[in-house]
This record gives C-alpha cells, structure tokens and sequence, in this order.
C-alpha cells in the first residue's frame, strides 16, 4: 500500500488533488474532520487539552473553539502547547488508518502534514499550491470573503518556499479550469505511484 501525503495553502487546489487519488483507488483521510471526532471520542485529547489550558469544553461536551483560539493566537508558546496536545493524537488516529487500510494507498489531507510529523508516515508528501493572485480569487469566490479578508488568510499562511523546502513535491496550479488541473493530476499521481512501486522493487 502506498501513504501519500497531500498539503498545502487554502485556495490552491488541494481538493482537486485529492479527488483524482480518489478517483484511483485511495482512501482519503482528511485530518481535520478526524480532529474534530476525536474531540468527541478521544478521551485522551480531551483531558490533554484540560490540562493544558484548563476547562475548555462547554456544558454541551463540545470544545469551546473560540476561548482556546483566543488563547492561542498570536501567542507562540500556546500554539506549540496546543499542537502538543493535537497532533500526537491525530497521528496516532492517522497511523491506525494506515493499518486498517484495505485499499490501494491511502492519502493523508493535513495542513499541518509537516510540522505532526505526519509527512514521515508518507511515501511522498506533496504540496499543492497557486499564486496569491488566483488564490485570492477563489478563496473569495468560495467562502465569500471580502478581499481584505481574503488577503488577511493568504498572509497568515506558509509562502510556497517553504512547501518546496519541506515536501518531496510541490505542484504550483496554474491552471484555469478544474478539469486541466485534474488532468494534470491523473498524469502526475500515475508518474508518482511508478516512481514508488520501482524503488520499492530495488
């Protein structure tokens, strides 16, 4: 079975990309709505985030979003507790995936693929990315932002170096349409799995 792991910046084309693996036979795993089970399953986590940041988990059971990101916005040392809190368990959730997985390859959908050390789980880590440009034009399309706003989320977020100095590959869409880029996928991820399977066979 083959682990691929699939990040990047909002707006670029991530979804697209994962859609052609699935279309390929590859389980998805998107790390974030895991998280967010595991916030209601994972005692584990739970108790962890209690105890890095007190109380955070409103009458109803839920985490109280708002109060921990408050908490951890612009505040460095915080967000590192915090990530020490989630991604441990998240990886594990994502390990045991991988173990249970019955399908050709799996495909790990995680923002943070680097930085967990979910990359290290992965047989090629990729990173999907798109000018500011044509991502501002999408991200305000799709979500409904403002321009300010959207400009505001594109600067919060990693520059496309940083994706090329961390990831195995870095695919910039410059692609128009969603149907160029998906093919351009379908020719990448075929060339990609060929890679693998032959340094697997040496």
């Amino acid at each position: 079975m083959i682990v691929i792991g699939i990040t990047g910046p909002t707006g670029a084309g991530k979804t697209t990309a994962l859609d052609v693996l699935a279309e390929m036979g590859f389980e998805i795993v998107d790390c974030d709505a895991l998280y967010y089970r595991l916030l209601q399953t994972d005692e584990g986590l739970r108790q962890g985030l209690r105890d890095a940041f007190g109380e955070v988990f409103l009458p109803d059971g839920s985490l109280d979003r708002r109060a921990v990101a408050k908490r951890v916005f612009g505040d460095q040392e915080e967000l590192a507790k915090l990530n020490g809190v989630v991604f441990p368990a998240v990886s594990a959730a994502v390990e045991q995936k991988i173990q249970k997985c019955s399908q050709k390859g799996l495909a790990i959908d995680a923002i943070n693929l680097v930085e967990s050390g979910m990359g290290g789980l992965c047989d090629a880590t990729v990173a999907v990315t798109a000018s500011p440009a044509i991502r501002l034009k999408r991200i305000m399309a799709r979500d409904g932002l403002t321009e300010e706003q959207a400009r505001a989320r594109i600067k919060a977020q990693k520059p496309a170096d940083w994706y090329r100095d961390n990831c195995s590959f870095l695919l910039e869409n410059q692609e128009e349409d969603r149907e160029a880029f998906e093919a351009l996928m379908r020719s990448f991820f075929r060339d990609l799995l060929e890679i693998i399977n032959k340094r697997r066979d040496l």
